[in-house]
């Protein structure tokens, strides 16, 4: 497979509007989806965008199996997605939203793989901030999952609150616990644990040892969004999302 061609192609579609295109549908295999997906970055970033981070998904027992899917995933985060806590969406804007409730973890000094520990990880994670993943189900995921990764892994954007700097205190992400209220109304409560089946940390050191298969590291400043807590909510019109972590704090979000 010409991953760049194939780039090039999947490109056009995307400058257009288009997602998923069904001719790409069972070409790809996962490898070089993700192949395409790190080209189309350096297309974004060539075309002015800079990119805000990374995000990993399908990291909860919950989320992979609501989506048929039993492995982690990756996508990357544009500062053109960032929105602080408060934000309304316009709900027309969005393809088929949900949310997912997660931390976003701040990385003071770069980290490049392969084959690198929780702790030198840990070492490099400064602050974490309450956040939401905002997706849009673009395709099936479970159905083409090379293809929706070629896509970004569902990405959208990401909503995130105040960060706190990790101490000794706060710092085992597996304790943290998120509640999360849609319309005023609790819907679940969930730990930390839930992630990677330990914690947060580990889907760090997942993706830095996953980037390094592809030539790539996380680099000092980047925001990780480490996967959600919780399964996967869908997103109606007027809804309005409040998810609160202890001990990080709270964000909320709004969609007209």
């Amino acid at each position: 497979m010409d991953t760049k061609a194939a780039a090039d192609d999947i490109w056009q579609d995307l400058e257009a509007g288009r997602h998923m295109p069904a001719r790409w549908a069972g070409r790809l295999s996962l490898e070089e989806a993700y192949a395409v997906q790190l080209a189309i970055l350096d297309r974004h970033i060539e075309s002015g965008e800079r990119q805000a981070g990374w995000k990993v998904g399908l990291t909860a027992r919950a989320m992979r199996e609501q989506q048929g899917v039993f492995e982690p995933c990756f996508g990357f985060l544009l500062e053109s997605g960032a929105r602080v806590s408060g934000h309304r969406f316009a709900f027309g804007d969005l393809i088929a939203p949900g949310f997912e409730n997660e931390l976003c973890l701040t990385i003071g000094s770069s980290l490049h793989g392969p084959d690198l520990s929780p702790g030198t990880v840990r070492a490099a994670i400064t602050h974490a901030a309450p956040a939401l993943e905002i997706i849009e189900k673009r395709g099936d995921l479970a159905g083409g999952l090379p293809l929706a990764m070629a896509d970004n892994a569902q990405q959208k954007a990401f909503v995130t609150g105040v960060p706190m700097p990790l101490t000794a205190e706060n710092g085992d992400l597996g304790r943290s616990e998120v509640s999360v209220y849609v319309n005023g109304g609790p819907t679940e409560r969930a730990s930390g644990a839930n992630v990677m089946d330990a914690g947060p940390l580990l889907s760090v050191v997942w993706l830095v040892n996953k980037l390094a298969e592809y030539g790539r590291g996380i680099s000092a400043g980047q925001r990780i969004m480490s996967g959600s807590f919780t399964k996967q909510y869908a997103i109606a019109p007027g809804d309005a999302v409040r998810a609160e972590f202890t001990p990080f704090g709270t964000v909320e979000t709004f969609f007209d």
